[in-house]
């Protein structure tokens, strides 16, 4: 995809390209002048300069000073459409031309980017638009150049592959029901990612330390490294440019200072000018393209059990055992502009290295047949769940601390369902089932950790409930149903059928609310001031319980098409009355936090907002409209709907 604007749209192509146009010229060429009409030199000066920019064509205007280096390629290929001399000075507004002269194919890839703060965005197609083949090579994106000498900055289409099969088996052994399975997932993102995510560059590690010093004794003789230093421990000095000193090493997540003692802060092992690795190549501008290597696939091996086992002609246990695996699906697609720029950008990015997240689910239950058409079954289960995609922040990673996702959080959900079935008797069909459920885990969206996250706090990891942590849920359906011909067994007038093929449907759902994070703050919501503050704990609070009543009342009429009997096609026709939320229950499904209250986030009577608000132009007006926006239609449910319908089937 393509994108414009960084955020601006248009209006950020237009002033990138402004700035760029005549940024050569920019110095004022102290040694032009004119000679005036008295025939006196009048030399160049600030105070005489209605611009900042001019040209020296011999009409009697002043010029800037060439400085050739620093031209841009925007310029050099707008002078050319323009007919003016590449390499000439002549001042040019691009104002004064028609918007149709300018294109993308006139910028350079990385005048775009714009040092981090881009104006475009894109992946399978190249600057300007136009669609590639391949995938992105890591070397090529840091030192492939076109005929012009710009970096082509090629980033390939995202071509993730993925591969699975399985294998079950269903067999006897005495009573006992066995299916027994396999299922093999193979993910390759196909996408080059970091070797090591606190290094940008190549460093060295222990192994290599104590080579330069077993070659070199007098030069390093500062290298001294303690016992319990894996070879590949990651060496850190005082100064990335001129070594002289270790001050700590690292191996993953952990570190350890000169001593090698563990330090759980790694700023004790910063040099004067920050952290400092040991660098391979320190004078290098751009990461190093050898820093990076290609993902490694995941092999997921995921084993299904489930058996059953009667314990008489109307009861049986049943019970299985799960591993579900789900590829990353936040934050995972590599970008090489976010690497690139690292040091200039405070945004997120990604993290090209994610494994998939992983479930493993237990249950255990016992159905009973009550009658010949009905039956109860009680299930208890049990899901666990690793490398769930959350934010972190990786400190003190070179050359700067960023944020990006990782595979931390864990979470289980435990919980009950009692279920009753009863199938069509008589005209009557029912469900009922109700779960218990107690959900809780570190984090319960990719995004979840932001606000600590943002704070620049470490990565905790705490139990929460989740945001979907829903304690009771309650859900029933009947269904009262009338047939035709013979299985009717409904009112009749003479030889009419009243009610054939006619039915009422009704569903009703029952829930306890879900958790919510207090507020210690009031914000002005409407308006977008969000330093909120944390009132209590992480989803520490509750919305209320809901309640909805459906009902639909249908009937259906059998057509037929064609006179010849063998040719004859039957369709149907289902006309329908649908009331939803027949009660006209006012559910609540959302609230502010401050306040608890679903149109109400407390800005308006709060005594820190009154002068703030005394000093709008309108007073009253400004409290009518702010009471008009923070009432969110969405923040309950919708009223009682009435839909009539038809369905053809054919």
């Amino acid at each position: 995809t393509t994108t414009g604007g960084g955020g601006n749209g248009p209006i950020g192509i237009w002033t990138i390209a402004r700035q760029l146009t005549n940024f050569h010229i920019e110095e004022l060429d102290l040694n032009s002048g004119v000679v005036s009409d008295s025939g006196s030199f009048k030399a160049i000066t600030y105070d005489r300069l209605n611009s900042g920019y001019a040209y020296t064509s011999g009409s009697g205007n002043y010029g800037g000073q060439l400085n050739n280096d620093n031209q841009s390629f925007f310029d050099y290929n707008l002078r050319q459409k323009l007919g003016y001399d590449p390499a000439g000075n002549d001042y040019v507004d691009i104002d004064e031309f028609d918007p149709t002269l300018y294109q993308f194919d006139m910028f350079s890839p990385d005048e775009l980017l714009n040092s981090g703060n881009s104006f475009v965005s894109y992946w399978g197609f190249d600057h300007t638009g136009k669609k590639v083949n391949g995938t992105t090579d890591i070397n090529k994106y840091f030192n492939e150049f076109d005929e012009n000498g710009n970096y082509k900055r090629f980033v390939g289409a995202f071509q993730p592959v993925y591969m699975a099969g399985y294998l079950m088996d269903k067999f006897a052994f005495k009573d006992i029901v066995f299916n027994v399975g396999v299922r093999v997932d193979v993910f390759d993102a196909n996408q080059p990612v970091l070797k090591d995510r606190y290094l940008f560059y190549n460093a060295r590690s222990v192994a290599e330390a104590n080579a330069l010093k077993a070659d070199d004794p007098n030069q390093y003789s500062w290298v001294n490294i303690p016992t319990g230093m894996g070879d590949d421990y990651v060496v850190y000095v005082n100064d990335v440019n001129n070594p002289s000193a270790i001050n700590g090493f690292r191996t993953d997540d952990q570190w350890f200072n000169a001593d090698g003692t563990p330090v759980e802060d790694p700023t004790v092992i910063k040099g004067a000018a920050g952290i400092a690795p040991w660098l391979l190549n320190p004078d290098q501008e751009t990461p190093d393209a050898s820093a990076f290597e290609d993902y490694k696939a995941q092999i997921n091996i995921m084993p299904r059990i489930a058996f059953s086992f009667p314990i008489s002609d109307e009861a049986s246990f049943f019970a299985h055992y799960d591993i579900l695996t789900k590829r990353p699906t936040s934050g995972f697609r590599f970008d090489p502009f976010q690497y690139q720029f690292i040091q200039n950008r405070s945004a997120i990015i990604n993290n090209a290295n994610l494994k998939p997240e992983s479930t493993i689910d237990y249950a255990l239950g016992f159905q009973q047949v009550l009658s010949k058409t009905s039956s109860l079954k009680i299930e208890a289960f049990y899901r666990e769940q690793r490398n769930n995609v959350q934010l972190i922040n990786v400190f003190e990673a070179y050359p700067s601390t960023y944020r990006t996702f990782g595979n931390r959080d864990f979470g289980t959900v435990k919980g009950l369902t009692v279920s009753y079935d009863m199938r069509r008797t008589g005209n009557i069909r029912m469900t009922a089932n109700y779960t218990l459920q107690f959900a809780d885990g570190t984090g319960s969206d990719a995004t979840s950790a932001a606000g600590l996250i943002n704070a620049g706090l470490p990565n905790l990891r705490t139990i929460f409930p989740y945001s979907f942590d829903q304690r009771h849920a309650i859900a029933i359906m009947l269904d009262y149903r009338y047939g035709e011909g013979k299985n009717y067994n409904g009112p009749k007038i003479g030889s009419f059928n009243v009610l054939e093929n006619t039915g009422i449907n009704i569903q009703s759902n029952i829930n306890s609310g879900s958790p919510y994070s207090g507020q210690t703050f009031i914000t002005d919501e409407a308006i977008g001031n969000l330093n909120a503050g944390l009132d209590g704990t992480l989803n520490g609070s509750r919305l209320p319980w809901t309640y909805r009543l459906d009902i639909q009342l249908d009937r259906t009429f059998n057509l037929e098409f064609g006179k010849d009997e063998n040719k004859k096609k039957v369709t149907y026709l289902n006309v329908y009355l649908r009331v939803t939320n027949l009660l006209n229950q006012f559910n609540i499904l959302n609230v502010y936090r401050a306040t608890g209250n679903w149109d109400d986030d407390g800005y308006l009577a709060a005594s820190s907002s009154q002068t703030s608000i005394q000093n709008q132009i309108d007073e009253q007006a400004f409290r009518d409209y702010y009471a008009m926006k923070i009432q969110n239609p969405y923040n309950i449910s919708i009223p009682r709907t009435i839909r009539l319908g038809v369905k053809f089937d054919f």
